[in-house]
């Protein structure tokens, strides 16, 4: 019987697609991921020895490396088919150790998209395994263990047990905490607009314009030069009492307006926030299954979008034409651009593989939306509509703007007609800021000389507004911006913050929470480098450089392990005994042993319950929240638990003599059957939790 070839991908669903484009004479297997790396229950790098890692097989995956080794031995040949990025080449490097195979061997294959194509291709290009890039996922995994292991118990010792301060989320926090305190210290300044609306007999039409010049021929409205109170906003509208208004100008133009580029990873982390309130996780999530395949009617399993990881802008040609046929034929010739369309990478994006794009261009997301989820079909439709247009023509607005005088003053209008919709008649990017959405209309036909009737002229109260809080989607947009982390690494910084409770959502936004502040505090006052912006973001560069072999991986550890460790020796020494005190959150709970009301305390498993009047009263107690549920099983309260990750779940209070438990939300409405609590699942469906007897089921009502 003749051996098989064996090729490893990360997992299953990955593996069980390429399969079916393989075929007979291959197995393809998941690694499940990374299978080795540093113990997390010591330091596990050799500071002596040049840095040198303890790698060990990650608990739990020792069955899986030994079945790994066993159809290594058996296979006529290895290929290592993990993730097309840095993470990817140190997985098949790891496996490369773990499995005997010869670093020499042209054993690496990659997969910028999971098609039929996609795949042949990547087989028919194997290469040895990058030893830079490999390098470059070493040197950052090294220096975070060695900054998180010696700076978390630091901020532990100095705050409270439990902290965890790093590389990259010390900064993400700390522009979280600055812009806080950017928004405490603003104060808002009074200004006024004078905006008046006019019509141009006979035409009926209403439109808009504002004072943008007083009688002596100042600028209104910039910054420099505001109305600064209703006293002189009342002066100038008694100017403008019974003045006659004259179109003194009109300026006709033409702008274009171009569309946005495709996805990268931060993007489309924006974007569909923005569009479909997505947090990160969610998006990438879904992107995760595009790309490694789904089963599409008609074209059997197929990943329909490539890798989603990327900070590169590259499109391939085939990929560009294939876009550019589908544009010729829905929309016609004049939707291309006269000249192709490309967009400039940023200067430290790495350019291993192409932007986020559809695999195959002529597959709609209407086409595919019955095979595929809610969310993969929005996340589909908004990687395919934006590559599409980033290939489209721009579209072209005919501009004109209308001065009009009245004793001396100078009001302005201005408006606009799409005289080519080009790009928008398929997508449009989002903004963060509402006040940036071009508000301006159409304006009616008006010529010089020609006399406005006055509708109506008002001086309208504004104040400046204090710097928005971030989102997960701004912030991310803000580490990006600063070359901060990289797109295999925000995710996780946002969910590292707001686990560790350094900030809360208030709706989209993030606010510091007061454990935050005081972490951020600590580290800019004696660990100013690991929260300084700039300097992470030139260790980030620098670490890039391992990528292309410009820089020996261990002279960079060095250097910024020296720059860390010698103000943190300087802190421990010059803190000895110190401790930060936080305040303490008091409840409503009372005490039974001593009558005062008891405060929210953080140990090894969380919060708790603790009595003010420790040591004199020792009284402790667990923390639960309480809903207004009652058990199904036994009638007792229904309180929210969480597991050692921080999720949610629900079960009785009166636990372990009842065990009901659910991870569906209790609600405050009952069963109108039996009376019994309604929870909701998935889909926004409320049921009753005694399936037997009732079953009573019902869709809730939308979320205002």
């Amino acid at each position: 019987m003749a051996k098989s070839k064996l090729v490893i991908v990360e997992s299953p669903a990955k593996a069980k697609n390429i399969k079916g484009y393989l075929g007979d004479g291959y197995e393809v297997i998941a690694s499940m991921g990374h299978v080795r790396d540093l113990p997390a229950a010591r330091l596990s790098v050799d500071i002596e020895h040049n840095f040198e890692p303890k790698y060990a097989v990650i608990k739990g995956k020792e069955a899986l490396v030994e079945e790994l080794k066993t159809k290594a031995d058996k296979a006529e040949y290895v290929y290592l088919a993990t993730d097309p990025d840095r993470e990817g080449e140190a997985i098949s490097w790891h496996l490369a150790n773990i499995l005997d195979l010869s670093l020499d061997d042209k054993n690496r294959v990659t997969f910028n998209e999971i098609t039929k194509t996609g795949v042949k291709n990547g087989m028919a290009h194997p290469r040895e395994i990058d030893i830079d890039l490999v390098n470059a996922q070493q040197a950052r995994r090294i220096l975070d263990r060695l900054i998180g292991y010696k700076l978390s118990p630091f901020v532990s010792q100095k705050i409270r047990r439990g902290l965890s301060a790093g590389r990259v989320q010390s900064v993400a926090l700390r522009l979280v905490v600055d812009r806080e305190n950017e928004i405490r210290a603003f104060k808002p300044e009074e200004y006024w607009t004078i905006d008046a609306k006019f019509t141009n007999p006979p035409d009926r039409k209403t439109f808009g314009a504002v004072l943008v010049q007083d009688a002596d021929g100042n600028k209104v409205g910039t910054d420099k030069n505001k109305i600064p109170s209703k006293e002189a906003s009342d002066k100038m509208l008694s100017d403008l009492e019974n003045a006659e208004y004259v179109v003194e100008s009109v300026k006709k133009g033409t702008r274009k307006k171009n569309p946005a580029p495709p996805f990268i990873t931060s993007t489309l982390q924006q974007e569909a926030s923005r569009r479909l309130s997505f947090q990160a996780r969610r998006t990438m999530k879904a992107a995760q299954e595009l790309y490694e395949g789904v089963d599409v009617k008609g074209l059997g399993t197929v990943g329909l979008i490539t890798y989603m990881r990327t900070d590169s802008l590259r499109i391939s040609d085939e990929a560009r034409a294939a876009g550019n046929d589908f544009i010729k034929s829905e929309y016609g010739e004049k939707y291309l651009p006269s000249a192709p369309r490309f967009y400039k990478t940023r200067g430290n994006a790495q350019d291993g593989h192409e932007a986020i794009r559809p695999s195959m261009p002529n597959v709609t997301p209407e086409s595919v939306k019955a095979s595929l989820t809610s969310d993969q079909y929005k996340i589909y439709k908004l990687v395919w509509e934006r590559f599409i247009a980033s290939l489209m023509a721009s579209c072209v607005q005919e501009t004109m703007k209308v001065e009009i005088k009245a004793n001396g003053y100078l009001l302005s209008a201005s408006g606009y007609t799409v005289k080519f919709d080009g790009f928008t008649a398929l997508y449009e990017e989002k903004t963060d800021d509402a006040q940036k959405k071009d508000s301006e209309s159409p304006l009616p036909p008006v010529a010089k000389g020609d006399v406005l009737k006055l509708k109506s002229i008002l001086g309208n109260q504004h104040f400046t507004q204090p710097p928005a809080r971030y989102t997960e989607a701004s912030l991310t947009k803000a580490l990006e911006e600063n070359g901060v982390g990289r797109p295999s690494t925000y995710v996780t910084i946002t969910s590292t913050i707001l686990s560790k409770e350094y900030v809360v959502r208030e709706g989209k936004q993030f606010v510091p929470t007061e454990l935050g502040e005081a972490v951020t505090n600590l580290l800019k006052e004696r660990i100013p480098n690991i929260v300084n912006v700039k300097y992470t973001s030139k260790m980030e560069d620098d670490l890039d450089k391992i990528d292309s072999g410009e820089k020996n991986y261990i002279d960079m550890i060095r250097l910024y392990y020296d720059d860390f460790v010698e103000p943190l020796e300087k802190a421990k020494k010059d803190m000895q005994g110190v401790k930060i005190k936080l305040k303490e959150e008091e409840t409503d709970v009372v005490c039974e042993k001593c009558g005062r009301k008891m405060v929210v305390k953080v140990g090894r498993f969380g919060k708790f319950l603790a009595c003010p009047g420790y040591p004199e009263c020792k009284n402790a107690k667990p923390l639960v929240t309480k809903t207004n549920a009652k058990c199904p099983v036994c009638g007792g309260d229904v309180i929210e638990k969480k597991t050692k990750r921080g999720t949610p779940f629900y079960g009785c209070s009166n636990y372990p003599k009842c065990n009901f438990m659910t991870w569906d939300a209790p609600t405050d409405e009952t069963c109108p059957q039996c009376g019994k609590s309604l929870f909701r699942k998935k889909g926004n469906v409320l049921y009753c939790p005694d399936t037997e007897n009732c079953g009573y089921t019902k869709q809730a009502e939308k979320k205002k």
